[in-house]
């Protein structure tokens, strides 16, 4: 079948990439898209098949029925943007002020399309068993993500493997990362507020001197923490990199004469491992207690816990590392290093075998900018190798379905 999904991809490429720009330009933020999920439904209503919304108004999800009984394999886009400015110059631009494709959905979406299109035009060819549906998930970039809903109507249930890819700008084109284990991070997000009676800068012995007291906390919060939960000592410890605390913003204050009563801090806590993510909050909690005993100040914590760490199956590793050895070859497959950034794509590890891959953006006529950057963008011959990566690994799941 490898020959059918080439020439079915090429047939294809120059319309999937065409609707990669089209989302760019018109990007939509977290469960805010409506004409993104109208764009995808519309296109797979063309190709006779029958898309269903989410019951929550953005996001979808299709099933490609094969022509004999076998196992279900899902495949898995994200469709939301990022609320930041694009910074891009191409033609294709956002023209949606302060929201822009900067992370790759709008490809991802692409090939997940392109994927379900080609698997059903294979259909009429090829002898294809079972069923192979395309998640489309709305809000991947907020806390839990559109992933946790698809969960709860039943999408993945009794799934044989969810898999899925996500563009990596640090990745030349033609290349491919996989790794089995754990992928990305958990990622949760705190909130300290610290308060005091405040006071004159003149006498600060005579109350709290909160901005001194924030600072302690948050020089001393992250090593303590990382202590704690990434036990880095020892030859076989976690490590450091294994525990990421990092204050993104401290507030307090307005005057340089006035000691304050209120202070704010926020940070995100970041775990790899899935058992330290369980422990993460407790441990927060009880370190800033610790922290500020005897100080003066009190103190509450809004603790938001976020997504867990993506954790790869190794037989669907081997799923995606068979779909990569035919598309890319022996020489395009690499071991993708642990991310300490969080997906979504987590939650469906919690119900289904399922792997993520790293799709290669980069080229030599580009940066290598990091997701997120205002002016990523990514090499476009990469949508067709992402298409024909993702069709080939939906029938090997098919073939080869788990126990």
């Amino acid at each position: 079948m490898t020959d059918a999904i080439t020439s079915l991809t090429t047939a294809r490429e120059h319309e999937l990439v065409a609707f990669r720009r089209r989302l760019h330009a018109h990007p939509e933020p977290s469960y805010a898209e409506h004409a993104t999920t109208q764009a995808i439904a519309e296109r797979l209503q063309v190709a006779g098949l029958r898309p269903r919304v989410l019951e929550i108004g953005t996001g979808l999800v299709c099933d490609i029925v094969g022509n004999a009984p076998g196992p279900l394999v899902v495949l898995r886009a994200d469709i939301d943007a990022l609320a930041m400015p694009d910074g891009t110059t191409t033609e294709y631009r956002s023209r949606r002020e302060g929201v822009a494709h900067a992370c790759g959905h709008d490809a991802h979406t692409a090939i997940v399309l392109g994927a379900g299109l080609v698997l059903s035009a294979l259909t009429e060819i090829e002898a294809v068993p079972g069923i192979v549906r395309l998640v489309f998930e709305p809000g991947e970039e907020s806390v839990p993500g559109g992933a946790v809903e698809i969960v709860r109507e039943g999408w993945i249930t009794g799934a044989s493997y969810v898999l899925g890819l996500h563009c990596d700008p640090k990745i030349d084109l033609g290349q491919i990362g996989l790794r089995t284990g754990a992928l990305t991070a958990a990622s949760d997000t705190a909130e300290i507020v610290v308060s005091g009676p405040g006071g004159h800068t003149a006498r600060p012995q005579l109350t709290v001197d909160l901005v001194q007291v924030m600072s302690r906390l948050a020089a001393e919060l992250p090593q303590q923490v990382r202590r704690r939960l990434g036990a880095p000592e020892g030859p076989t410890g976690n490590g450091d990199d294994e525990v990421v605390v990092v204050f993104g913003a401290i507030h307090a204050g307005d005057a340089a004469n006035v000691i304050p009563a209120r202070g704010t801090l926020r940070c995100s806590v970041r775990c790899a491992d899935r058992a330290a993510w369980d422990r993460a909050e407790a441990v927060v909690r009880a370190t800033v207690a610790e922290i500020l005993d005897g100080s003066g100040a009190s103190h509450a914590i809004d603790y938001h816990r976020g997504t867990p760490p993506v954790i790869n199956d190794a037989t669907a590793v081997s799923v995606l590392e068979s779909a990569a050895r035919t598309v890319v070859g022996d020489e395009g497959i690499l071991e993708t290093p642990r991310s300490m950034g969080a997906d979504t794509f987590a939650w469906f590890g919690e119900h289904a075998p399922s792997a993520y891959a790293r799709l290669g953006t980069h080229s030599g006529d580009r940066a290598r900018l990091d997701l997120h950057a205002s002016t990523f963008d990514i090499d476009e011959r990469a949508i067709a190798i992402g298409t024909r990566f993702l069709a080939e690994a939906a029938l090997v799941g098919l073939q080869r379905p788990s126990a």
